[in-house]
């Protein structure tokens, strides 16, 4: 709980999907704090007693839940909403899954796989993974944003310039986000928290997680933004560059085909290195492993690298 919020949404107040016609469940003047509490994407159908065999059973209505929406008092369109990512509050528990027909690689997982993860909530110490790696840790919102001014309702999956399905590993503690805001009050919403991420995502799942998160709202008036930006407090990999990075890259004409090369290259050296399977390998990449555009102005081949940090396996 946060002593210093002026608000609490309790996550019993989650929505599936973009609405501007949800009725909001809270009033936030600029300048107040809120406290939200958080569902992992499977909205409660999985947990830390999960096994594979619930993958199949998995309702895609109700993935994704966001905790809200709030109403900004005096947000206009055409103004930004300016919010403060004060704290989060883990559960110590997540998962990481390979659903079929989802994922950069999913022509070639596809079968279901599920790794659940047992985490120190309050040290946040490298989570650990198959017997064999761990994972350093940094919850973050992978969904975040606002209401869109299109009428009805929008799936929560793809993410918007209103900000939503963003996953970016780097809105985490510290980071100030900036959203447009396209309709009155803003109507602002949050969920899918992670324990942790790569740049990519690429099986299409992190350490999803419940837990809290304590956000301060500002606004900046009359200032048209077209799409999200964000301020970090200071460096955004610190916890993973001690001991450097092993590196793959893929390299032609098309940054997907360059992105899949990339990531299958690693597979590949990650599953002749370590005691893994692919399709072990293949999440492990999701949760720490960094997808990078090396170079995209030598035409007509562009270079994508994986990243993998190598104090996973220290």
């Amino acid at each position: 709980m946060c002593n210093n919020c002026n608000h609490t949404i309790h996550g019993r107040h989650h929505h599936f999907g973009w609405d501007h016609a949800i009725p909001p469940v809270a009033t936030v003047a600029p300048g107040e704090s809120v406290f939200f509490e958080c569902l992992d994407s499977s909205g409660g159908q999985l947990s830390a007693d999960s096994t594979v065999a619930d993958l199949p059973a998995l309702s895609f209505d109700k993935v994704n839940p966001v905790t809200g929406p709030v109403y900004i008092d005096g947000a206009k369109p055409g103004d930004i909403l300016k919010v403060t990512i004060d704290a989060f509050t883990p559960s110590g528990w997540g998962w990481t899954a390979n659903i079929p027909g989802f994922g950069l690689l999913a022509d070639q997982f596809a079968d279901p796989a599920l790794n659940v993860w047992s985490y120190e909530p309050g040290s946040l110490a490298p989570a650990l993974y198959c017997g064999i790696a761990r994972v350093p840790l940094k919850p973050f919102a992978g969904t975040i944003g606002l209401a869109p001014a299109e009428p009805g309702l929008h799936s929560v999956v793809p993410p918007r310039r209103v900000g939503g399905n963003l996953d970016i590993r780097d809105l985490a503690a510290g980071t100030t986000l900036y959203l447009p805001v396209e309709v009155e009050g803003a109507l602002f919403s949050v969920g899918d928290t992670h324990a942790a991420q790569g740049d990519g995502e690429v099986c299409g799942t992190a350490i999803e997680s419940p837990m809290d998160v304590a956000l301060s709202f500002d606004l900046i008036k009359d200032t048209p933004l077209k799409f999200p930006r964000f301020t970090t407090p200071g460096p955004v990999t610190r916890h993973l560059d001690t001991k450097g990075y092993e590196v793959t890259t893929g390299v032609g004409p098309d940054l997907m085909t360059g992105a899949r090369d990339a990531l299958s290259g690693m597979i590949d050296l990650i599953c002749a290195s370590q005691k893994l399977s692919p399709v072990e390998a293949y999440m492990l990449c999701s949760v720490c492993g960094d997808l990078r555009i090396s170079e995209i102005v030598d035409m007509p081949n562009w270079v994508v690298s994986f990243y993998m940090p190598r104090v996973v396996f220290e």
